[in-house]
């Protein structure tokens, strides 16, 4: 029987296949997700996820070594570690922001899911990508997806042209019109 090999994405020139490099695994980034929500320790992940403490120890692991998460001892007897987001894993929030508000979009099993409110008045927040500079959303025409050294000459560039990407809406899809067989 063939094992298959899981392909690396780490010398991919891409952000996102590089980023699915460290956190890609979806263990890993319900690790994150609890991490967020406050949890530290391997017995509250564990409890959290129903995980296999094999499989914990080696998803903690990578997400330590990806910078992701720092481990600190808590107590010496026994000796017993927590796992804290550092800066790095801070800054994976946006994208746990994102699946959260997609996965209720188009996943939600209810009404009463996990959803992004308002702090002050609970109203249901519908997040949106904007940049920093200008505050004004990620979306097409406005802005597109440069790849390579074309992204540096964009950058150079008043208006760059555009280019189909991850900004633009996709389309419908098309459906087959059905043919009666005879």
């Amino acid at each position: 029987m063939d094992c298959m090999q899981r392909k690396s994405f780490a010398d991919m020139a891409c952000p996102i296949a590089r980023s699915l490099e460290q956190v890609g695994e979806w263990w890993s980034i319900l690790i994150l997700r609890d991490a967020f929500a406050g949890k530290t320790r391997f017995d509250e992940f564990q409890h959290s996820l129903g995980i296999a403490p094999n499989m914990l120890t080696r998803r903690l692991a990578s997400l330590v070594e990806a910078g992701m998460l720092e481990r600190r001892p808590y107590s010496e007897r026994p000796p017993r570690d927590e796992y804290l987001l550092t800066e790095r894993g801070r800054d994976f929030r946006t994208v746990l922001l994102a699946l959260l508000a997609f996965g209720h979009r188009h996943f939600a099993v209810d009404e009463a899911g996990t959803r992004i409110v308002d702090a002050s008045t609970g109203a249901t927040a519908e997040p949106m990508l904007v940049d920093r500079r200008s505050g004004k959303p990620l979306v097409e025409p406005d802005y597109v997806i440069a790849r390579g050294t074309r992204a540096a000459v964009m950058a150079n560039t008043a208006r760059p042209q555009d280019i189909p990407g991850l900004l633009a809406a996709a389309p419908p899809a098309r459906r087959r019109a059905r043919t009666s067989r005879p």
